[in-house]
């Protein structure tokens, strides 16, 4: 998962970080290069849990995301996957060409919102891509827990499937499916087959492109009810400014103080520059950070980290606006 920060609102980050150093670093799939993160002086680094993400802080105020890819019992180092993006805004290039064995980079703590619900029977794992780095850790910690579950990985080719080899030479190897876009017709994933019914209280965890996510989701809309669906975007098109957008006011439920927040700002740099700070991240609805609840008026979601029982009482202040006039945030 790689996601672009902006600069008018990172002045508003009040996360802890770290300052990691580069222990290892590898090309392991055609455009896609693994590092390993570790401690400067060895120690064991803070614990994560399956799903979770880092920020690291790059040169020009650059800020990416990263799923950590690794199992979450080991201490000692976070492994991220990161995929070049030709069209991107410099984050991976930057990764790709320049970030080396030894160098430092700083990086936030590990957080997480796409969580594992670890007691349920059975769960269904499904990476496109690069988003086998998440989907790549909840494996290990099933495992861990001894938990049933099936790991789909689709690519375009064998030559684009990172960790191909790790995987299956782990302790989930028997759990493994790959699908490739260029291989037999019988092996590719049918989505409307594997997704027609749902195992007794089993989970959905789909990592992947917009459109291979839109699939999924699709293909399990009838058998899969939406709290056991979990999936994890890498960038969301529609957060940004539309050309309907009008302004509204927000209130902060613990002082009173009312601001205007008009077309083409979002709420945290509204609240940014009148001196109230907010903890982003993503800034593009996908990484759920800012979620704030919401006391009163309805929000306008634009949001992809919430559940539609979530987007009841809650909102991401990054992207979201309001469909009413005025909204009453619990701030």
């Amino acid at each position: 998962m790689d996601m672009l920060g902006d600069d008018t609102v990172r002045k508003a980050r009040i996360d802890a970080g770290l300052t990691l150093r580069v222990a290892g670093r590898q090309d392991c799939a055609e455009g896609i290069a693994a590092f390993e993160l570790v401690a400067i002086d060895g120690a064991d680094l803070p614990a994560f849990t399956a799903g979770s993400h880092i920020d690291v802080h790059l040169p020009g105020g650059m800020t990416r995301q990263y799923s950590l890819r690794n199992d979450p019992t080991e201490r000692h180092r976070y492994c991220i996957g990161v995929l070049r993006e030709p069209s991107g805004r410099g984050g991976s290039a930057h990764m790709h060409d320049r970030l080396n064995i030894g160098d430092l980079i700083e990086t936030s703590l590990p957080r997480n919102a796409f969580a594992l619900d670890e007691k349920a029977p059975f769960s269904l794992l499904i990476a496109g891509g690069i988003g086998i780095t998440p989907i790549l850790s909840m494996a290990h910690r099933l495992t861990a827990l001894g938990r049933d579950f099936a790991f789909h990985y689709c690519a375009r080719s064998i030559s684009r499937m990172a960790f191909r080899d790790e995987m299956l030479g782990s302790a989930f190897a028997d759990k493994l499916h790959f699908h490739l876009d260029d291989g037999p017709a019988e092996q590719k994933l049918d989505l409307a087959a594997l997704l027609a019914s749902r195992p007794s209280g089993a989970h959905l965890y789909a990592c992947g492109p917009g459109g291979f996510l839109g699939a999924i989701i699709a293909a399990a809309k009838e058998a899969w009810p939406s709290e056991a669906v979990h999936r994890e975007y890498f960038a969301n098109a529609v957060h940004g400014p539309a050309s309907g957008d009008r302004p509204f006011r927000v209130t902060l439920a613990g002082d009173g103080r009312s601001f205007e927040v008009p077309p083409g700002q979002s709420i945290v740099a509204v609240l940014a520059q009148n001196g109230v700070e907010i903890q982003v991240s993503c800034e593009q609805g996908i990484c759920g950070t800012c979620v704030t609840r919401v006391l009163s008026g309805v929000p306008d979601h634009r949001d992809l980290v919430l559940t539609d029982k979530q987007h009841a009482d809650r909102m991401t202040l990054c992207c979201s606006r309001a469909l009413t006039d005025a909204l009453v945030l619990d701030l």
